[in-house]
C-alpha cells in the first residue's frame, strides 16, 4: 500500500450547529489516507459567515495531510438535494491520489475494517475493470445502540473510487457515477460505514430535518417538528463503535430508549414487513435500488 496514494474527501456545512460528528468522521479515515480534502460551506459569497465549523477544523486538523476549502452554498440551488453533490465534487476535484476515500460528516469507519479496505484497494490496483468499492452500512436511529435495518434504508453504497475516470458525486451525494450517469463497476467488500445521521438528540434532529427539507424542496418548505418514534425495522446494536466516535457518543447520547415506546405500525408497513422477511430468509432485497454495478465480491 505504501506506493498507492489515497485521498480522503468530504464536505460539511453548519457542522457544529447541527451536531454532526464531522471531525470524528475525518479522523476515522485519516489512517487510510495520504491527504484529506475538506470542503466547508459558508452562507455568503465573501466566505466569512459560517457557524464556526471552519475555525474548529483549523484548530483540530493540523499538518500537511489536511487541506481545508471554503465554498459558498448558493441559496438558489435548492432542488432534490443537488447542492450536496455539487459540494462533494468541489472536494473531489482537489484530490491528487490514485484512489479517493469518501466520508460524509455523519459517517465513520471502524478501525477493524482497515485491512479489508486496504485489500480492496490492492485488488482495484490489479483489476483495471473495476473503479470503485462498495461498503456495507449500519444506520443508527434514535441512539447509538439501535440500528434501522429494513428495505426503507440503503444497505450498501460506493465509498471509494478510482481517481481520473470522470467519476462524480451523483444527485444528493448518496453515491457516485460516471459523468453522464452510467453506473460504476465495483467490488463489494465487507467493510462497513457507521452512519450516525439519525442518532442525535431530538432537538438537534429537529434542526437537521428542517434544514434538509429546504435543501430538497426550497426555502418555503417547512417540515413538521421532528419526534422520534419506534418505527418498523429497529434492532438493538451490541457491537463496538469506532474508537474515534466514543467521546462524541458520550456527549450526544440520547436519554430516550426508543425500544420502550409503542411500535408505530401502519397498514403500509405490511408490504415492508413482508419484503424484510424475504430478505432475512434469502438475503435478497425486493426492489432494491442500486446506483452501482457489483462485479465482484471480496
Amino acid at each position: 500500500m505504501s506506493q498507492i496514494k489515497i485521498s480522503g474527501f468530504t464536505f460539511i456545512k453548519h457542522g457544529l450547529k447541527l451536531g454532526y460528528p464531522f471531525l470524528e468522521s475525518i479522523q476515522s479515515i485519516s489512517p487510510l489516507c495520504d491527504e484529506i480534502i475538506v470542503n466547508v460551506g459558508f452562507d455568503d459569497p465573501e466566505l466569512k459567515q459560517d457557524d464556526g465549523t471552519f475555525s474548529y477544523l483549523e484548530k483540530n486538523l493540523q499538518g500537511p495531510k489536511y487541506k481545508l476549502l471554503k465554498s459558498f452554498w448558493n441559496p438558489n440551488q435548492k432542488e432534490k438535494g443537488l447542492i450536496l453533490s455539487e459540494q462533494t465534487n468541489i472536494a473531489l476535484k482537489e484530490c491528487q491520489g490514485q484512489y479517493c476515500q469518501y466520508i460524509q460528516g455523519d459517517e465513520a469507519i471502524h478501525e477493524k475494517d482497515f485491512p479489508l479496505i486496504q485489500k480492496g484497494v490492492e485488488h482495484l490496483n490489479h483489476d483495471q475493470n473495476l473503479d470503485g468499492l462498495i461498503y456495507n452500512y449500519l444506520h443508527f436511529y434514535g441512539n447509538i445502540d439501535i440500528i434501522r435495518r429494513t428495505r426503507k434504508v440503503y444497505r450498501r453504497e460506493v465509498r471509494l473510487i478510482r481517481n481520473g475516470k470522470n467519476i462524480v458525486s451523483w444527485l444528493d451525494a448518496q453515491g457516485f457515477r460516471y459523468q453522464g450517469g452510467a453506473k460504476i463497476p465495483c467490488a463489494q467488500i465487507a467493510a462497513t460505514i457507521y452512519h450516525y445521521g439519525w442518532a442525535r438528540k431530538e432537538v438537534v434532529m429537529n434542526q437537521k430535518v428542517k434544514s434538509f427539507g429546504k435543501l430538497y424542496h426550497g426555502d418555503k418548505f417547512e417540515n413538521p417538528d421532528f419526534t422520534y418514534q419506534r418505527i418498523w425495522g429497529l434492532k438493538r446494536f451490541k457491537e463496538s463503535h469506532p474508537n474515534c466516535m466514543l467521546n462524541w457518543i458520550e456527549a450526544h447520547r440520547n436519554p430516550l430508549d426508543i425500544m420502550q415506546l409503542p411500535l408505530s405500525f401502519h397498514l403500509k408497513d405490511l408490504g415492508l414487513a413482508f419484503s424484510d422477511a424475504i430478505e432475512s430468509m434469502t438475503g435478497y432485497r425486493l426492489g432494491e435500488y442500486k446506483g452501482f454495478q457489483v462485479r465482484k465480491k471480496l
